[in-house]
């Protein structure tokens, strides 16, 4: 994506990271207006948390394992959840007024990563090749020699 010539990412392929990566567009909108004294406080923290989520998805998908992977949604979901948190309190401080847009986002999101978790979870993993060993698998049903 982006202006790099190179071939696709594996998350750039995954519609849960395209979709996490418009709440962090609509973070940044929504804490332009924060206070200055917030820079290093809210407005970094709500802007830190949104950035981890198409991260943590764009890792996830990296890794080897459908175990890594879910690990790393999850923790998406997570930070997802930091941003709706420092949203609110934002809206609670008079930081904000409005956050409709950017809670629909969460939303949204947090629908799309909850339902790859559920798909992944129901979906059984890749048979493991049994190890090359001369010794016999406890509760093998193989006869003995």
């Amino acid at each position: 994506m982006g202006n790099r010539a190179s071939v696709k990412r594996p998350h750039e392929g995954l519609e849960v990271w395209r979709d996490a990566m418009d709440p962090v567009e609509a973070a940044y909108r929504f804490s332009a207006g924060f206070p200055d004294s917030e820079r290093f406080g809210l407005t970094g923290q709500l802007r830190r948390a949104a950035v981890s989520v198409p991260s943590s998805i764009a890792e996830g998908a990296a890794r080897r394992s459908r175990a890594d992977y879910v690990r790393f949604l999850a923790m998406a979901r997570g930070s997802l959840s930091e941003v709706d948190t420092q949203m609110q309190i934002a809206l609670r401080l008079g930081f904000a007024t409005r956050a409709e847009a950017l809670d629909a986002l969460i939303d949204r999101v947090f629908a799309r990563l909850t339902a790859q978790m559920k798909a992944l979870a129901n979906t059984s993993p890749p048979p493991v090749p049994p190890p090359d060993s001369p010794f016999p698998i406890p509760d093998s049903r193989a006869p003995h020699a």
